[in-house]
């Protein structure tokens, strides 16, 4: 039930759902004085949520700050390597890859580096109603594909959100064992990641990737310009935060 709550709630705390429900608000009521007011705000609500830089300055605030590669230990056992980067298409048979596919490019990179001994991807379907796909089973078979070993990859393909990575992560991999695990996902999501696998009593390094903050910029296009896509940047934001302080609500932090 959790699971498509969460998906309808991501419909509802979207901007864009809200800048279009305030204009035609505005549009259909009869009454001249909130028309007015719901215009003026939803005209004021594009303009915020479409500023690059006001979205930048909020999501720098959220996002846990990067490190260098050379601030790792010398070696890990395991990468984990959370999903949400891929869909599958069925009609021709390939993956469509994702901006968080950053996720698995990094992890790649550090195994190629020798900094981790093995890759761990967690993470089933998260369609509502296709779950014959599982993507993590899809990752392994990329990965196969690419020459990476069958022996260095271990899944899991049941979770449908970060809270069951972290619980059917235990089946796998027991916090209690003496690893060195790092555990990788977006910057965006790793506030909410590294709750949930802490809850479950994993001790980890983490390594963010995939950061929409980086260098602050006082240029014309960024203070002033509006960017559509600007505003699906705010829904993924505002969709973290929430779902971080619903977690914690319901105990999975």
């Amino acid at each position: 039930m959790f699971f498509y709550l969460s998906k309808i709630l991501q419909y509802l705390i979207s901007p864009t759902v809200w800048i279009v429900v305030t204009f035609l608000l505005s549009m259909v009521l009869k009454e001249a004085k909130l028309k007015r007011y719901l215009g003026i705000f939803s005209l004021s609500m594009l303009l915020f949520f479409t500023n690059p830089f006001i979205f930048h300055e909020f999501m720098r605030a959220w996002e846990p700050d990067a490190i260098q590669k050379e601030e790792l230990k010398a070696e890990y056992d395991y990468a984990i390597v959370l999903s949400g980067m891929i869909t599958y298409d069925e009609k021709f048979e390939r993956i469509n890859f994702k901006s968080s596919t950053d996720r698995l490019l990094q992890a790649i990179d550090l195994y190629n580096d020798g900094i981790i001994k093995k890759l761990y991807l967690t993470g089933g379907s998260g369609e509502i109603f296709n779950q014959k796909h599982k993507e993590a089973s899809i990752l392994q078979e990329y990965l196969i594909h690419l020459g990476i070993p069958e022996s260095d990859i271990l899944i899991e393909p049941n979770s449908k959100n970060t809270y069951e990575n972290a619980v059917e992560s235990k089946k796998l991999i027991n916090p209690d064992d003496e690893l060195n695990l790092i555990l990788i996902t977006s910057a965006f999501h790793m506030r909410r990641a590294s709750g949930c696998f802490l809850k479950q009593g994993y001790k980890f390094d983490t390594y963010v990737v995939d950061r929409y903050s980086g260098k602050r910029k006082y240029t014309l296009d960024q203070l002033i310009v509006p960017k559509a896509e600007v505003l699906e940047g705010w829904t993924l934001l505002i969709h973290e935060i929430s779902g971080y302080i619903v977690y914690d609500v319901v105990g999975y932090l």
